[in-house]
């Protein structure tokens, strides 16, 4: 163990360091000549692989043939670790935006780099700053992307899966779409909340069937019931 700290400390923390600027400063330029829709997935996408690659991670995706990457769909995923962005961005091979938290946006280049290629920040600050992020994540929609939602709306403290909130569910019921429960096992071992550096690891991605609106849209109760079901279905002990 002791090696593999020398070698984070000296080898992967500089070498990922330097590929987050780059990442970041590529994303920021693509998107400003108006080409965010691929520069928001593709180069973070390598970002993600490198970082699974340098820390010993090995990702597994389960179920990749139920989704369709010419189709729009609201992901929603359990929260283990920072890990989940790492697994997500670089193994759903679906083009996507995030709905993440507003102080995300503070991080150097990297806040910025997904403020101007379209990932949307939640701002429950106030009922305005909350219809403000909806129409910001509609404007996606309507063009044709996809959503990744973490429901939990935070990080999971102690490994299990938790309440999930209504904000994706909500946005999926508007616009019809197909909502796709992805379960992630292992990045909690890999690297939780309270964890400095992360430890080499497996990650399964399963990727379940898409959930699809009846004639009278989707039932928001048991929408979000049935992707809880779903996610839990592929975690140990149904994730509790």
């Amino acid at each position: 163990m002791i090696f593999y700290r020398i070698y984070q400390v000296l080898i992967m923390i500089p070498v990922l360091l330097v590929a987050t600027i780059l990442t970041a400063t590529t994303t920021i330029i693509g998107s400003l000549l108006g080409m965010g829709r691929w520069f928001g997935y593709y180069p973070p996408r390598l970002w993600s692989k490198l970082f699974c690659i340098m820390t010993g991670v090995k990702v597994t995706v389960k179920g990749r043939e139920n989704i369709n990457r010419e189709t729009s769909y609201v992901f929603v995923a359990n929260h283990q670790g920072a890990y989940d962005i790492f697994a997500i961005y670089g193994y759903l091979n679906h083009n996507f935006r995030w709905m993440m938290k507003k102080a995300l946006r503070k991080i150097p280049f990297v806040g910025y780099s997904c403020q101007v290629s379209g990932q949307i920040y939640v701002d429950n600050s106030s009922p305005g700053a909350v219809t403000k992020t909806m129409e910001t994540a509609k404007r996606q929609l309507s063009n044709g992307m996809s959503l990744v939602v973490f429901p939990e709306g935070a990080r999971t403290p102690d490994g299990k899966l938790h309440d999930f909130k209504r904000g994706a569910f909500r946005l999926a019921m508007e616009f019809n779409l197909p909502v796709v429960p992805v379960t992630i096992d292992g990045s909690y071992s890999v690297m939780t909340r309270r964890s400095k550096l992360p430890r080499p690891g497996h990650i399964i991605l399963t990727i379940h069937r898409p959930i699809v609106a009846g004639p009278e849209g989707h039932d928001q109760k048991q929408l979000m019931e049935q992707s809880r079901a779903a996610i839990a279905s592929a975690l140990p002990r149904g994730g509790e």
